[in-house]
């Protein structure tokens, strides 16, 4: 599993951004681009206290663009090339629209650009409630924690379960509790399996819980207004967190957690009959890695030394600890959960080839 950072440092930086933040209803007839000589691009909001200007992220000007129906790859090719063409773009069509947007802003910058339905549940509030529930795991160990420029991930593993999938081979059962702030992704508890001699994570689809980040219309006045909560909202959030820590003991209970044991145990009876150059071929194009993605997978399943479908889960979720990306590491951990759950006809197409 890809390490990440130590609960004491995501707990400083998580306190560091709750007083860096800053969200805004605004109708977007209060908002302006504008992309200087440097090519950034920035927004203008006309706040109560008077013109704000904040740059802004790339996951911003992709949801802006998306929002706007611009293109992605020609709104960075104007702010590249020809910023007074991206700035009357963007303006004629923001003043054209009758429509609130949720701005996020971190650090003075845009990071998000949101509907105003978008439901906050932060991740300061998430840790705040959640993570004394994972503390009181039996013999709890904090194996990956991370906050990304999109997602927190909390991955936490319990001895107190575990399963001998093979002689030697050991697996202890674990949960994933992720969430994004920025659009990226809903409120998410995961089952997590943790396999003791490769320090390989699986993350399971089974009995997942998600919280999409939808909610009431939050509306603005004449001049755009910071966002607070109110008691309804933190009256729903304490009744959903309650929701979350009982999904989290449910993940790591026996039951649940010996049945994705035996879906995993169930793979090494899957033999790779065809050309393992192929497979992972085959696996790379159902599932968009790259070339680096696809070697790197490749190589893994070259070192299990076992061309079984039980080979093939434990490449990727290998492969996921070489990744860079913390996010794209996860989705790799992910895979092999999905790999587990493929009915027959599809390891067919993977393993014949």
């Amino acid at each position: 599993m890809k390490s990440g950072r130590t609960l004491v440092d995501l707990a400083t930086e998580l306190d560091r951004q709750l007083a860096s933040k800053k969200d805004l209803i605004v109708p977007s007839s209060l908002v302006t681009c504008t992309t200087g000589a440097s090519r950034i691009c920035a927004l203008v909001i006309q706040e109560p206290a008077g013109p704000q200007t904040y740059d802004t992220t790339e996951l911003a000007r992709r949801q802006l663009a998306e929002k706007l129906k611009v293109p992605f790859a020609y709104f960075e090719r104007m702010r590249e090339q020809q910023p007074a063409l991206l700035d009357r773009n963007i303006n004629t069509w923001l003043g054209a629209e009758d429509e609130n947007r949720m701005i996020r802003t971190l650090d003075g910058k845009v990071r998000a650009v949101l509907s105003s339905r978008y439901r906050r549940l932060d991740n300061f509030d998430l840790a705040e409630h959640i993570l004394p529930v994972l503390q009181r795991l039996p013999g709890a160990r904090f194996e990956s924690v991370e906050l990304t420029d999109s997602r927190m991930y909390l991955k936490v593993v319990t001895p107190a379960v575990e399963y001998e999938v093979a002689p030697g081979d050991v697996i202890q059962a674990g949960v994933v509790v992720s969430n994004s702030e920025v659009g990226c992704g809903s409120l998410a508890v995961q089952p997590l399996i943790y396999r003791l001699v490769c320090s390989n994570g699986l993350i399971a689809s089974d009995r997942s819980m998600r919280k999409t980040h939808i909610g009431k219309t939050l509306e603005a006045g004449e001049e755009a207004v910071s966002v607070f909560k109110d008691d309804t909202l933190l009256a729903d959030d304490r009744a959903f967190f309650l929701k979350v820590r009982d999904v989290v003991e449910a993940a790591v209970s026996e039951a649940p957690f010996r049945q994705i044991g035996d879906k995993l145990q169930k793979t090494m009876g899957i033999r790779l009959t065809g050309d393992p150059v192929k497979t992972v071929a085959v696996l790379g194009n159902r599932y968009g890695f790259n070339e680096a993605e696809r070697a790197g997978v490749l190589r893994h399943l070259i070192e299990e030394k076992t061309l079984s479908g039980y080979g093939l889960v434990n490449a990727v979720t290998g492969y996921s600890q070489e990744v860079s990306d913390y996010d794209r590491a996860t989705e790799f951990e992910a895979l092999g959960g999905k790999l587990i759950d493929l009915n027959q006809s599809e390891w067919q197409e993977l393993v014949t080839v």
